[in-house]
């Protein structure tokens, strides 16, 4: 079976995008391990799947290597609007997306009928021990010291329908994240596993980050991860609710509004179109 699939990349994250409204996407998990398995042409960190849905404009489906389902990725809730605007699947230039985390509004920024810029607003964060969720007594679990190997982090987490534990580092730069990435993800106090956000504040307007994605290892790039950086540290009275964020794919502008919505801005790329035959595996 040949499937038309468009790589795309979001600022870090490289997913194989396929019309699942045109086209019949069978066994969608095990086509994610074989798509990233491969590590070259057609390999990426996961697949997303454009689906019809009853509630949104969209619903998009994304699934991480190693074929388990998602909730929800705004590296790739941008793409995803980028994809379907110049795939011809919807002319409006306002989508809301329906992911497992919720439904998700993106503004897209058109010039001569191409997107230039993706304004994805992905929702409130979630802090509730219970909803993340971390092995705590408590409510939330928001600056609390995390012994890794030799080190002790001040950690939080918090949820956009994935889990994400934001640790601060005075140069996030120099960090090992190869190191204590995987020992957070696989600490017992995340039942789950959690993806890891290493942060640093350098003022009240820029932060940096690393991100350690649970199941893949380092990425370049995690839109929810820039997000949950700027969320925390706002909440700890580090910085602003405006910042740019830094990732080693390039900079998110992130903005945590009055009314607790996040907003992400940034552009997505066409790496390369193709045809996956999967008879030919």
């Amino acid at each position: 079976m040949k499937l038309l699939f468009v790589k795309m990349q979001a600022y870090g994250n490289d997913y194989v995008y396929m019309d699942a409204i045109h086209q019949t996407i069978e066994e969608p998990g095990q086509l994610a391990r074989r798509i990233s398995d491969r590590h070259f042409g057609v390999g990426a960190d996961g697949l997303v799947l454009i689906c019809s849905s009853q509630c949104c404009d969209f619903r998009m489906r994304i699934f991480n290597p190693d074929g388990t389902e998602a909730e929800m990725c705004g590296n790739a809730l941008r793409s995803t609007a980028k994809f379907i605007y110049e795939q011809g699947l919807s002319s409006k230039e306002e989508l809301i997306i329906e992911t497992l985390g919720g439904h998700q509004h993106v503004k897209l920024t058109v010039e001569k009928g191409k997107v230039t810029n993706i304004h994805a607003c992905i929702g409130k964060p979630e802090f509730s021990a219970r909803r993340i969720p971390v092995d705590t007594e408590a409510d939330t679990f928001i600056n609390q010291p995390l012994e890794v190997a030799d080190k002790v982090f001040m950690a939080s987490s918090l949820s956009w329908g994935n889990p994400h534990t934001v640790l601060f580092t005075e140069d996030v730069e120099a960090l090992d994240v190869a190191k204590y990435g995987p020992l957070v993800e696989n600490m017992k106090c995340f039942p789950r596993r959690t993806n890891v956000t290493f942060a640093q504040v350098v003022d009240g307007s820029h932060i940096k980050i690393r991100e350690w994605e649970r199941g893949t290892g380092e990425t370049i790039g995690c839109g929810t991860g820039c997000c949950s950086a700027l969320v925390v540290a706002h909440t700890l009275g580090m910085c602003g609710r405006k910042a740019e964020v830094w990732q080693i794919g390039g900079t998110l502008y992130v903005e945590w509004d009055p009314q607790d919505q996040v907003h992400m801005i940034g552009p997505s790329h066409v790496v390369f179109r193709g045809e996956y035959d999967d008879e030919a595996e």
